[in-house]
């Protein structure tokens, strides 16, 4: 006998490299909720730390954005890790064709999120078909490790994609810390490779595996610094997502 219904694929995650909720990068999210309910939750839990003006500005910055986009906007003010076990953020997450976390401290991001009720609505909402997305600290923070380039702090990321570490704004990021690009190449562990995504760009992950997406490129780059370079439309052949983790793991 077969299931009457298949079983659900996890959504696609998409890595971008900076721009959320601007108008460059409307078409990349317009893709992340085709076919998915009109319906994007968003948190702005790695500007914590940058006080209430700057989390005010994100939820401000989304809510126009996914209207714009025709989705009702769902912000989630998840600012420390008692927000993040709050049972009523966790089950404003139920129903989400995309999940998106924007922009500020990986680490912070990360260590909120970790083995919460929060994140586990989250990772239900992704294996249950829904896209999820991370911008810059975002990125970051879905990958192996949450570097923070402004503090040099890192930070273990929640490894949704465990085999990615991700510097965003890499076509600016050498401008900010001259050696990071080298310093986190050497650093790599075993299984691990580095992405550099530059800005208003996105890495998407799809049934065909990784697309590059936006406006500019995304890099490849090896243990001694050597760098390829893959432009929009471009197919890199990248470890996946899968297999979702669990909270035990994370």
């Amino acid at each position: 006998m077969t299931d009457a219904f298949p079983p659900v694929a996890p959504g696609p995650i998409a890595l971008v490299g900076s721009g959320e909720f601007l108008p460059m990068m409307e078409a990349v999210d317009r893709a992340l909720l085709a076919g998915r309910p009109a319906r994007a939750v968003f948190l702005p839990t790695a500007a914590g730390p940058e006080g209430p003006e700057r989390v005010d500005y994100w939820l401000r910055l989304g809510t126009d954005h996914y209207r714009r986009l025709g989705a009702e906007p769902v912000p989630l003010k998840v600012l420390d890790r008692d927000d993040a076990d709050d049972p009523a953020f966790a089950a404003a997450v139920a129903g989400a064709g995309l999940v998106y976390l924007s922009g500020g401290n990986p680490g912070y991001l990360a260590d909120t999120l970790r083995g919460t009720a929060v994140l586990e609505a989250i990772l239900a909402a992704w294996r249950d078909g829904a896209a999820l997305a991370g911008c810059s600290a975002g990125a970051c923070a879905l990958t192996a490790v949450a570097d923070d380039i402004r503090t040099g702090a890192v930070r273990p990321g929640l490894a949704v994609v465990p085999g990615l570490v991700v510097l965003p704004h890499f076509d600016k990021i050498e401008r900010w810390s001259r050696d990071i690009v080298a310093r986190r190449a050497s650093g790599l562990a075993a299984g691990q490779t580095l992405i550099g995504i530059d800005e208003e760009t996105a890495l998407v992950s799809g049934d065909g595996g990784w697309r590059v997406e936006g406006r500019r490129r995304v890099w490849v780059v090896e243990a001694d610094g050597t760098r390829t370079p893959y432009a929009v439309g471009a197919a890199p052949a990248l470890p996946g997502p899968l297999p979702a983790p669990s909270l035990d793991t994370m």
